[in-house]
C-alpha cells in the first residue's frame, strides 16, 4: 500500500541527486533513507558502515550471492 506525503521540496532535490547515483527512483531513495534511519535508531551503537554492510549481505543472501553463517557451525 502507498500513501501519499509531504516532504520538503530540499529532500526531493537531494533524493533526486543520489537517486541517480544509486539507481532508484526519487521515492526508493527516500525509503533507503527513512530505512537506514529506523536502523541507526533502533541500534545507536552500531557505526552506518557496518549497518550498511549488513544490508548489503541481506540483499546479497537473498540473491543467491553468498552462504547465510549459522551460528555453532564451522571452526
Amino acid at each position: 500500500m502507498s500513501s501519499a506525503v509531504k516532504v520538503s521540496d530540499d529532500l526531493v532535490i537531494k533524493a533526486k541527486i543520489k537517486s541517480k547515483i544509486f539507481k532508484r527512483s526519487i521515492a526508493g531513495q527516500i525509503e533507503y533513507w527513512a530505512s537506514i534511519g529506523q536502523v541507526i535508531e533502533e541500534n545507536p551503537d552500531l557505526p552506518l558502515p557496518f549497518i550498511q554492510e549488513i544490508l548489503t549481505a541481506k540483499e546479497e543472501i537473498k540473491a543467491g550471492l553468498g552462504t547465510p553463517y549459522v551460528f555453532g557451525e564451522g571452526a
